[in-house]
Order: C-alpha cells, then sequence, then structure tokens
C-alpha cells in the first residue's frame, strides 16, 4: 500500500467504523454490541492470519477507536434525553 492510499484510508476506517457502530447502536439499542463484535472479529483475524504487518495494526486500532466513539456518542445522547428509533 502507498502512503497516499494509507494516509487516506486511515479517516476513512475511522468514518466506516464510527457510522457502522452508530446505525447499529440505534436500530438494535444497545450501547456496546459492536465493540464486542468487532474485538471478536480481530481475534478472529488474528488466529487466522497470524502476524500482521504495522499498517494493519494501525487500521484496525483506529477501526476499533471509530467504534468506541460511535458507543460513546450514543451512551451520551441517551443521556441527555433523545430517543434512537
Amino acid at each position: 500500500m502507498s502512503l497516499p492510499q494509507f494516509i487516506i484510508s486511515i479517516p476513512l476506517f475511522a468514518f466506516l467504523a464510527f457510522g457502522i457502530s452508530f446505525i447499529l447502536n440505534m436500530i438494535l439499542k444497545t450501547t456496546w454490541l459492536p465493540t464486542v463484535l468487532y474485538i471478536g472479529l480481530l481475534v478472529y483475524f488474528f488466529i487466522t492470519k497470524g502476524v500482521l504487518k504495522g499498517g494493519d495494526y494501525l487500521m484496525l486500532t483506529i477501526g476499533l477507536i471509530g467504534i468506541l466513539v460511535g458507543g460513546w456518542t450514543i451512551r451520551t445522547l441517551r443521556v441527555k434525553g433523545y430517543r434512537m428509533f
């Protein structure tokens, strides 16, 4: 992967993870289910793929941060009284 692709893919991966987490949290009305699913997916990747490259670890970590921010956002909105679906 070239450097420009890598630089562009990091925020895109974070926004994608945030969006999917936000939508799943609204539809399923669970706050941390996407985080648990993502961690399970990471464990599956580590078991099947073995050793990943440094860029892969960074992108997976950025995705986890995006999912955690999505869960935190939904929780904050619910505490402030907003109803999601």
